[in-house]
């Protein structure tokens, strides 16, 4: 098949078939700014909360953003690298993200890092401007300081990592409103479900993570590909998930450690836990850790994987391949399985005082429910519904074959997509 046909298949949102060479697929949000960090914290651009936006970040770089705070929100700052796939990393080398006041003290910061994968993903830290009443700090109206910071050992790649840059507004709550988080949760291991697989395509990161509901899913995972999917997650209930890897056709290689490694993150993108695996040619499989239910109070423990579910909203979960898999065990895409509980019944949220931003930020609609049950990709994502869309190793044949068409609507698919790019071209050529 010709290069030029290849291309017409590749869908929105799916990563090109390169294995570990060349930039990032991580889709960026539709719509979201171009900002460059500055310097200095006097040369900050503004940042508004509710907003996302797209902007770079240099080895051994520090930048500087500014916030606009009143004295009622409780702020949230992420900050996704997104490292080239063929970038080198270290143990070390990750991203920071701090939240400054005019006095340059720290209010709240936040690191990740690649660790012992030491392999190319997308990555996110996250800081916090908390307001309650056991805040004591920070909680002025004013303006505040983003404080992105990138750490690589001296081995590393040189070449500058795109970022993604979210805020996100909580409002406050009733004065009344309990602040004692917790004191006991059923930690016991869930029993995964075991019914058979159903097809869920992954997406390439947050903005076009495929929804997922309580069940069973299957995918195919290429060596250096991340694949990202989103489970809603009510006020009361208690995500679990885990993650099987299947063995390979390509013969035994050499044990690769922290072969494939699962990650959790909330609605900000404050990642939760996380689970690895080695990977002998045989199938693995990988767990998260029992997770406290949804619950406001989880923001005061001083346990970090129970306050980080602190909110409702969508969950997600991220799942990556270490591109030395290839070397020792062929470059082949591999059977993936999660499988995903939800458990316990939907609870009465706390009574917020105003709105989040984004609307609905911290809730789970009926239209939520919805998208888990389709499998819809996130918003803006461009890559369509169901199992047709995402991220699929670069098996562009594959889905749409999956999506119910035969060959002959492919090919016609195909020659229609030709015909309007001839004709805008045409058309461009009239009106220049």
């Amino acid at each position: 098949m010709g290069t030029a046909l290849c291309a017409v298949m590749a869908l929105p949102g799916q990563a090109a078939a390169e294995g570990t060479s060349g930039p990032s697929p991580y889709v960026f949000a539709e719509g979201a700014a171009a900002v460059d960090g500055a310097r200095n914290s006097m040369d900050s651009v503004r940042l508004t909360p509710g907003s996302t936006y797209k902007s770079s970040l240099a080895r051994g770089g520090k930048v500087y953003y500014q916030l606009q705070l009143d004295a009622r929100e409780t702020v949230y700052v992420s900050a996704t690298a997104v490292p080239g796939l063929d970038a080198k990393v270290a143990y070390g080398d990750g991203v920071e993200v701090s939240l400054e006041d005019t006095n340059g003290n720290n209010c709240n910061s936040g690191d990740a890092r690649f660790g012992t994968s030491q392999s190319p993903r997308p990555i996110s830290a996250w800081a916090v401007r908390a307001v309650g009443p056991i805040e004591n700090r920070c909680k002025a109206a004013g303006t505040y300081y983003v404080v992105v910071e990138r750490n690589s050992e001296p081995g590393s790649s040189t070449e500058t990592w795109d970022t993604e840059l979210r805020v996100v507004s909580e409002p406050g709550v009733a004065k009344n409103a309990s602040t004692t988080p917790p004191e006991s949760w059923n930690s016991a291991s869930p029993t995964p479900p075991g019914e058979a697989r159903k097809v869920r395509r992954g997406g390439t990161g947050f903005n076009d993570a495929r929804a997922l509901g309580a069940g069973v899913w299957g995918d195919r995972i290429k060596p250096g590909q991340t694949l990202f999917y989103r489970v809603p997650v009510d006020w009361g209930q208690q995500i679990s998930a885990g993650a099987e890897l299947g063995s390979a056709s390509g013969g035994r290689g050499e044990y690769v450690t922290s072969a494939l490694v699962m990650s959790l993150a909330n609605p900000v993108r404050a990642r939760i836990d996380d689970a690895d695996t080695a990977y002998d040619g045989q199938q693995k499989s990988a767990a998260l850790r029992p997770l406290a239910p949804v619950a406001y109070e989880n923001r005061y423990s001083p346990i970090d994987s129970v306050t980080g579910t602190r909110f409702a909203g969508w969950y997600y979960l991220s799942v990556h391949l270490n591109p030395q898999v290839a070397r020792e065990f062929g470059d082949d895409p591999l059977d993936l399985t999660l499988r995903v509980n939800v458990d316990g019944a939907a609870k009465e949220g706390p009574a917020y005082v105003g709105a989040a931003r984004p609307a609905e930020e911290f809730s789970v609609t009926g239209e939520d429910e919805d998208a888990a049950a389709r499998g819809e990709t996130g918003a803006g994502a461009g890559a369509g519904s169901g199992d047709g869309g995402g991220n699929s190793g670069g098996d562009g044949m594959r889905i749409v074959a999956a999506g119910g068409f035969g060959a002959g609507t492919v090919l016609l698919a195909i020659l229609g997509v030709w015909t309007l790019i001839g004709r805008r071209r045409a058309v461009g050529r009239v009106g220049g």
